[in-house]
């Protein structure tokens, strides 16, 4: 079974930045043949999308990131990045990556941004 694995979470200050990486347990599925989805969920709050980018490159992100995040891809390292930059309290939660049309996912990284 291929799953994602997501790292790079933590405890960092308000204004602070995190890399988290998404990489896959398989190496016979290509992230690159994929559009990646990037979620978050909050203690008590919905799961939210932050962020996709598609096989070709193409980004879109959720109006409350735009301009603070960006996600690229690795595909030498079968690896998706989420750069995130100018941390907020409101970003605190878990995030995880996805596989959009294959429906792999993973169990997701903590982030925390204390104020």
């Amino acid at each position: 079974q291929v799953q994602l694995v997501e790292s790079g979470g933590g405890l960092v200050q308000t204004g602070g930045s995190l890399r988290l990486s998404c990489t896959v347990s398989e190496s016979i599925f290509r992230l690159a043949t994929d559009t990646v989805d990037w979620y978050r969920q909050a203690p008590g709050k919905q799961r939210e999308f932050v962020a996709f980018i598609a096989s070709g490159g193409f980004t879109v992100y959720a109006d409350s990131v735009k301009g603070r995040f960006t996600t690229s891809r690795d595909d030498a390292k079968n690896t998706v990045y989420l750069q995130m930059n100018n941390l907020r309290p409101e970003d605190t939660g878990i995030y995880d990556c996805s596989a959009r049309n294959w429906g792999y996912g993973g169990q997701g990284t903590q982030v925390t941004v204390s104020s």
